[in-house]
């Protein structure tokens, strides 16, 4: 994969998140739910340490958010576990 030209937008997650709002990828985001998705996702675009703060490429990670399934609103406590993915 070649890198775009300028190389890598890297990003806190705090600045990922306010980006994704602001581009219409997702309706809301916090940088704490980046922080878990990226912890519990394998596929989660790569993410580098800087200081004490993690960073991802937006590059990358605005694409991967853009595709990413979700089922909001989804009660587990009411409906116990969604249906499988077919």
């Amino acid at each position: 994969m070649t890198e775009p030209e300028g190389g890598p937008d890297m990003v806190s997650f705090r600045e990922l998140a306010r980006r994704l709002v602001a581009d219409g990828v997702v309706e809301t985001m916090s940088h704490q739910r980046v922080s878990k998705i990226a912890r519990d996702d394998p596929g989660f675009p790569p993410v580098v340490a800087v200081g004490g703060a993690r960073v991802v490429d937006y590059q990358l990670a605005r694409p991967w958010f853009a595709a990413r399934v979700t089922r909001p609103g989804w009660r587990t406590d009411l409906k116990g576990k969604p249906p499988a993915a077919e």
